[in-house]
């Protein structure tokens, strides 16, 4: 099916054929249509199923329907996790409405950048805002945006949005947004807390749940290797070296440990740098640059990089650190073979990752082979499982016993 047939009109679909997209994913020809007819939305959809789009475009699409008079008001107010993912969101929307008879104006609100120069952008004149919740409800605070226009509201990755203290953040943006509006809701899953978030932005949405928007890691080829702790640094090279990888993209745990290893990767030749969130978001942007345009050819990233990045042709990915959540294995691994393309993903295991490599798999639904590569084989023993101590009873009177003793109390003054 063509966009054509999805109801958005010849100028957008144009420049989705600029952009080099012909035809909707399953997620996008789900969407659209009931966007179209202003129905609220709760969808579940993985990284990499162009689920931007099936907001941008019918949002635009909506928006453009309107003739607009004097200044522009804001109308669409979209939430993300990060940064990064905030910057791509208005990029496309620019890229989506650039044929439209009038060119919506666009403001992105993050972090590290000047709050007077988002606020300025704002008060200009804006009709789309992009933003992150917790650099939102700065600008918020100052009470100087008006949001009583605002017709779209749209979470994106809301359960990663969970982990940046979201939940709080939205009782207060609630109150400044109007009760009458559109919701669209996209979550990779939907636990309880998602759940209960949902419910206070809306009540009777669609719920758009399709086992075709279910990880495809068909085209990935997953690889599980043995190694201890202390040999994953050299091991990786010795894969850089045989391996004819143009971009990989390696999860670490925390944020030193990216930086430590980058520069020990510097050392060694390779063209190498750290990615996270405690660098200024000119370092951040500049990074992901050299790493699209093959300037830099191994990025050594924290989870931030897991989610809604959307760079071409990464060649690998790598789990130097496996992920907390087995949610996020998919969402990591998710970064390579995109677009149709194929990719591979390797995760280092050692005895003491044994138990949750395992549950990833369950939940991924996938067994690998555990492999083991010549000189750098896994040595040691497991570790002896032992139950932890039984708990210890406290101080403290428990509810029964202050019930007796009340009750026994009772009794004497009767």
């Amino acid at each position: 099916m063509p966009f054509s047939h999805l109801g958005l009109s010849p100028k957008l679909v144009d420049s989705l054929r600029e952009s080099g997209f012909l035809q909707p994913t399953p997620i996008q020809e789900k969407v659209i249509p009931h966007v179209l007819e202003h129905h609220d939305i709760m969808a579940r959809a993985q990284t990499g199923s162009g689920k931007s789009a099936s907001f941008i475009l019918p949002i635009l699409e909506l928006w453009s329907a309107h003739k607009s008079e004097g200044k522009p008001k804001i109308k669409a107010l979209i939430l993300t996790p990060t940064r990064e993912l905030t910057l791509q969101v208005a990029e496309a929307f620019g890229t989506f409405g650039k044929h439209l008879a009038k060119r919506p104006k666009v403001v992105s609100v993050i972090g590290g950048e000047s709050i007077g120069d988002q606020l300025y952008a704002i008060q200009q004149g804006c009709d789309i805002l992009v933003a992150t919740s917790g650099r939102l409800l700065e600008v918020v605070t100052k009470k100087q945006m008006n949001l009583s226009h605002l017709e779209f509201f749209v979470l994106d990755e809301a359960d990663k949005m969970l982990d940046f203290g979201f939940e709080q953040e939205l009782e207060l943006l609630l109150k400044e947004i109007p009760l009458k509006r559109q919701n669209l809701l996209f979550s990779a899953t939907y636990p309880p807390k998602i759940l209960s978030i949902a419910s206070k932005i809306t009540q009777n949405p669609l719920q758009i749940f399709s086992e075709s928007e279910e990880p495809t890691v068909e085209s990935i080829t997953q690889r599980c290797i043995e190694v201890n702790r202390e040999n994953r640094g050299p091991l990786l090279r010795r894969l850089l070296e045989d391996e004819a990888w143009e971009s990989v993209l390696v999860f670490m745990a925390n944020k030193r440990a990216a930086d430590n290893i980058a520069m020990k990767f510097k050392k060694y030749g390779f063209l190498a740098d750290s990615f996270h969130g405690d660098l200024t978001q000119e370092e951040r942007v500049f990074t992901l640059q050299q790493f699209k345009n093959k300037k830099i050819r191994i990025l050594f990233a924290t989870d931030i990089a897991a989610r809604g990045l959307d760079i071409e042709n990464i060649s690998c990915v790598v789990n130097f650190d496996l992920p907390r959540s087995p949610a996020d294995y998919i969402h990591r691994i998710g970064r390579t073979a995109r677009a149709g393309k194929s990719g591979t993903a390797i995760s280092f295991i050692d005895h003491e990752d044994y138990d949750h490599f395992r549950l990833i798999e369950k939940r991924s639904n996938i067994k690998l082979p555990r492999e083991q590569i010549e000189g750098f084989a896994l040595t040691g023993t497991p570790p002896l499982k032992t139950k932890g101590p039984q708990p210890i009873k406290g101080s403290g009177k428990s509810k029964k016993d202050k019930l007796r003793e009340q009750a026994a109390a009772n009794g004497k003054k009767n």
